[in-house]
């Protein structure tokens, strides 16, 4: 099988592309690399069932040949992080729009079946935990530019769902909760990395707003294994599924597991949501996903506990500090 994935350099598309190779697949990864790195694609770079094409994912004229050339597609590339999406809100809005408007315009000429990555985002302020994928949604005001992310996101479900509506097309919408793992940057504001390279230094953990504030941490493994299972299956096409893990923490109580497990002598620092992003922020308290849809159609359990994938994270950034130290 022959398969592009938009945003392969990406977090979870190069771990996407990695698990794709292992199995036989021919994978070609597009990205510009604004936030993708291509030290991620480090173990893909010498397969010769792989290739990387550098270029932005609005090209029509590149995602025409490469969808043609393709037997499905993974669209993954889109705005990423809390802080960029408050910092540069027209690249989140017309990045994820109109990408996913150019996707599924060529998948659809080519009769390609494609899953679109969405975000436990589009859920918004509404607090009927756990979140059921028909669940109604309720976004902030307009100028929290937070929202505009989940708008944008929402677009793109709508899209896919009138691609496979109107046209037929397979189209899988997967909605990520909060996917972490070796490879995830805190420079966006991911707060499993930003937290354990603080700890790893010995820097406050800053923690934004209250602390209160809970979410559920899935291993991108398992969300992996759970998009290519779903694209994989016959029935899948035409719905949206909650990828993500049931188990809830708050951030305070992370980031105590975090300099435990760091052995870190690091203190917690409170932030307002008006000192750490510059303006007001729209939070929501809790995000957790029913997993009862995905479940039933291709039996997704999450198999990786927060304790494991803290422990991975935590080795890995370790090497790369010991790494910058012998390299200064």
């Amino acid at each position: 099988m022959r398969v592009l994935i938009t945003g392969g350099a990406g977090f979870i598309g190069s771990h996407l592309a990695e698990r794709l190779l292992a199995t036989g697949h021919e994978v070609t990864a597009l990205d510009d690399l604004s936030t993708g790195n291509m030290q991620n694609l480090g173990a893909c770079m010498g397969n010769p069932r792989f290739r990387f094409v550098q270029d932005d994912v609005r090209n029509s004229q590149t995602l025409h040949i490469l969808t043609e050339q393709s037997d499905m597609v993974y669209h993954l590339a889109a705005a990423v992080g809390v802080q960029l999406i408050v910092d540069e809100p027209v690249r989140t809005i017309e990045t994820n729009i109109h990408g996913s408007e150019v996707v599924l315009a060529i998948a659809n000429k080519f009769r390609k079946p494609v899953l679109i990555a969405s975000t436990s985002e589009v859920y918004g302020k509404s607090d009927k935990v756990p979140f059921r994928e028909d669940d109604d949604t309720v976004f902030g005001a307009t100028h929290y530019s937070r929202w505009s992310y989940a708008c944008s996101k929402a677009i793109d479900e709508f899209l896919g769902l009138a691609y496979h509506q109107q046209y037929g097309l397979p189209v899988v919408v997967a909605r990520f909760f909060n996917t972490v793992g070796p490879r995830q940057t805190g420079r966006y504001g991911m707060v499993i990395p930003r937290f354990v390279e603080a700890a790893l230094r010995g820097d406050p953990l800053q923690i934004y707003g209250t602390g209160r504030q809970s979410r559920c941490f899935g291993y991108v493994g398992d969300v992996v294994d759970a998009v290519i299972a779903l694209m994989n299956c016959k029935g899948a096409p035409g719905r949206v599924y909650n990828i993500g893990s049931t188990e809830e923490i708050s951030i305070e109580a992370l980031a105590d597991k975090i300099i435990e497990m760091t052995g870190s002598h690091s203190k917690k620092q409170h932030l307002s949501y008006e000192e750490a992003y510059g303006r007001s922020f729209d939070d929501m308290m809790r995000r957790i996903p029913c997993l009862d849809r995905i479940r039933s159609v291709i039996g997704y359990e999450p198999k990786t506990p927060l304790t494991e994938i803290l422990r991975l994270v935590i080795a890995e950034k370790k090497e790369m500090l010991a790494g910058q130290r012998r390299r200064s």
